[in-house]
């Protein structure tokens, strides 16, 4: 197997809380292994679209995980040749919850202030 494009990072808070990492392991194996699969396609496969990938403002993106009764969004970031996993949760609706676009905004924002 090639090397990936690209090396996968989970978001820290200041604390040193991973926020994606703890909502992924709070979830089923078999959940976990889904979601995992599609972030490794983006991880070697990059740059993609649509229908895995979506952009949904400057520099942030969303893996979009179907699995069985639900769907999953991982939203990320690219620094250099890093995701950054930024938010994960349960889409209820069509549209992206705002509360969950601004999340991801914010902890984008973090981010950038950190380095």
């Amino acid at each position: 197997m090639s090397d990936p494009i690209l090396t996968v990072r989970f978001f820290a808070t200041e604390s040193g809380n991973e926020p994606v990492r703890d909502w992924l392991k709070a979830l089923p194996a078999n959940e976990r292994r889904l979601i995992g699969e599609d972030i490794k396609t983006v991880q070697f496969g990059w740059p993609l679209g649509m229908p895995l990938v979506r952009k949904l403002a400057q520099r942030l993106w969303e893996v979009r995980i179907a699995m069985p009764g639900r769907i999953a969004r991982v939203m990320f970031t690219v620094v250099e040749h890093e995701i950054v996993l930024l938010h994960g949760f349960f889409k209820q609706s069509q549209q992206t919850p705002l509360d969950d676009l601004a999340l991801a905004k914010r902890r984008l924002q973090q981010l950038r202030s950190f380095r």
